[in-house]
């Protein structure tokens, strides 16, 4: 998962929802800004990573391609930082302030696996009808 979005839009905070679902340990989910991977385990690995110190030259160097053999769940903050180096299956979201505290997402797929998990993500949210989600998807 691509994540995109200016400081406090709530990337982190959304990776702690995905922990939770996963049954990770959600309270563990800090920003890795600094240590650059975090990995939790939960039902599937995740693998956290932040990119915002990083420049496009330094991301070599990460290890990060590593984690792209489809074993684990990998949220990426600051995703535009990697550019052409992203994988090309992926499930960008695109987080926005909608003041006073909520947020405003897009999600768009890129590639066969990333529908898959957009057309079922879409399924499970029209059965519970939330009452204040803001919902736009887009599949490409």
């Amino acid at each position: 998962m691509a994540l995109f979005g200016e400081m406090g839009t709530g990337k982190t905070s959304l990776v702690r929802g995905i922990a939770d679902g996963l049954h990770a340990e959600p309270t563990a989910v800090s920003s890795p800004t600094f240590t650059l991977i975090h990995e939790y385990r939960g039902r599937l690995p995740l693998i956290h990573t932040d990119l915002y110190r990083l420049t496009a030259a330094q991301l070599d160097n990460t290890g990060l391609g590593d984690y792209l053999d489809g074993h684990a769940v990998i949220t990426i903050e600051w995703a535009e930082r990697w550019g052409a180096g992203l994988p090309i299956d992926r499930l960008e979201i695109h987080l926005t302030h909608r003041p006073p505290s909520a947020r405003h997402a897009i999600l768009t797929a890129r590639g066969p696996s990333a529908s898959r998990l957009l057309l079922a993500l879409r399924a499970s949210l029209s059965t519970r009808r939330p009452t204040r989600v803001v919902r736009e998807t887009r599949v490409q």
